[in-house]
């Protein structure tokens, strides 16, 4: 599984790794900073930092003692594209589901 967007979704699929992004958004943090809010040892959040690094989605850099982690937007927007492709197959069925209750509702008004 080496494709770049196999990589995203992947890392995606973890609740943590999407609060780490979540957070990454408004600005860089340390590994510590990350750790934070959640009730697991620094290295598991490392172990979750790797694969968000390996997918693309942060970078990390080497500031004296820390390493910073800085969201990637470019391999997110990748994402958004693909997803967005599919965004006219959830747009027809809503509007299918629409017009379905709709004439259920004019149904019931007519009594039938």
């Amino acid at each position: 599984m080496d494709d770049p967007l196999s990589l995203s979704f992947a890392a995606l699929a973890d609740p943590t790794r999407r609060a780490i992004l979540a957070r990454l958004s408004s600005g860089e943090a340390t590994v510590m900073e990350l750790a934070a809010p959640f009730d697991m040892k620094q290295p598991s959040i490392s172990k979750h930092l790797k694969v968000l690094e390996h997918a693309g989605l942060i970078s990390r850099r080497q500031e004296a003692q820390k390493r910073p982690c800085k969201l990637e937007t470019a391999q997110l927007e990748k994402v958004s594209r693909w997803v967005e492709a599919y965004q006219h197959l959830w747009e027809d069925s809503f509007d299918r589901l629409d017009s379905y209750l709709f004439e259920i509702q004019a149904g019931a008004r007519r009594g039938e």
